[in-house]
């Protein structure tokens, strides 16, 4: 008997899936699958993606694992339609990712070193770019963009920023820009620098605060969220995650004090102040015990 841990990954779930998606998308299948184009199921790979996180967020093992199949139904999906119009196939895609892993890991799979975190960031940004301006110069020869559009030579070199998703949600946003403009060492040098902006930001935001011009005040928080942001990227913290959390531990301590009410039979909604702060008050020590 072998005692060889089992592999994390399998071919025959792949291939499951991949039986199920055939059997749709046949002449005798379902008829609104095979309608589906990749731009249909674009916005049900967002709404997918929103719930594997909020499983594993939740920490629920079989949710995790309920999402993360959904999740990868989808991609094998999109992978058959892209492939059925013979531009690409699913393998072609993860082959390629593979071997873009690679080479963005040179002091993985290479003769490189990497000293420290920064310097592995510093390397994947620079070889990133490496990349983009080979494919541009792929272009430029006339190879093209998949779509018979071959690439200009006096293409615009691709910026820093290029890559970003345009559709991120905006805390996610900043995090990214932070972390790709530390990339390139346009950051403050120290945690103590951005602690002292996030004090300068919250001035300027209650001087803001203390006028009537609505646009500075957004402004000025807006100035003070994207510095909190970095702060909490140089500890390791990632905001949007941080503030799913928070809102998360609100919902669960206000439900349990909406729960609290109609067992004493209060009609919550109507509840003083006082008399809602001494529920949350109660529902947050029992949460602590």
């Amino acid at each position: 008997m072998s005692t060889e841990p089992a592999s994390p990954t399998s071919s025959q779930g792949l291939q499951a899936v991949i039986d199920v998606i055939d059997r749709l998308l046949a002449p005798e299948g379902c008829p609104w699958d095979r309608e589906q184009t990749p731009e249909s199921l674009a916005d049900y790979v967002i709404e997918e993606c929103f719930e594997l996180v909020e499983a594993i967020r939740s920490g629920k093992v079989h949710d995790v694992r309920e999402e993360l199949g959904d999740v990868m139904f989808l991609l094998a999906f999109i992978g058959r339609l892209y492939a059925d119009k013979g531009q690409f196939t699913l393998d072609e895609a993860m082959e390629g990712n593979a071997a873009k892993m690679i080479r963005r890991h040179p002091h993985v799979f290479a003769e490189g070193e990497c000293a420290s975190r920064e310097e592995l960031l510093r390397n994947w940004e620079r070889i990133k770019r490496e990349e983009k301006a080979a494919a541009m110069a792929d272009g430029a020869d006339g190879a093209g963009d998949g779509d018979g559009k071959a690439a200009s030579a006096e293409e615009t070199p691709k910026g820093v920023f290029d890559s970003l998703p345009k559709g991120l949600p905006p805390l996610v946003k900043a995090y990214r820009l932070h972390s790709k403009a530390a990339r390139v060492d346009f950051t403050w040098e120290s945690d103590e620098d951005v602690e002292q902006q996030v004090e300068a930001e919250w001035l300027e935001w209650l001087d803001a605060s203390a006028s009537d011009d609505k646009e500075r005040q957004e402004q000025e928080l807006g100035d003070l969220l994207f510095t909190i942001v970095e702060l909490g990227r140089r500890k390791g913290i990632k905001a949007n995650a941080a503030l799913d959390y928070a809102t998360l531990k609100f919902l669960r301590r206000f439900e349990g004090m909406e729960a609290l009410a109609r067992e004493r039979g209060l009609d919550f909604p109507n509840l003083s102040f006082e008399e809602k702060d001494a529920l949350w008050n109660e529902v947050k020590a029992a949460e602590t015990a």
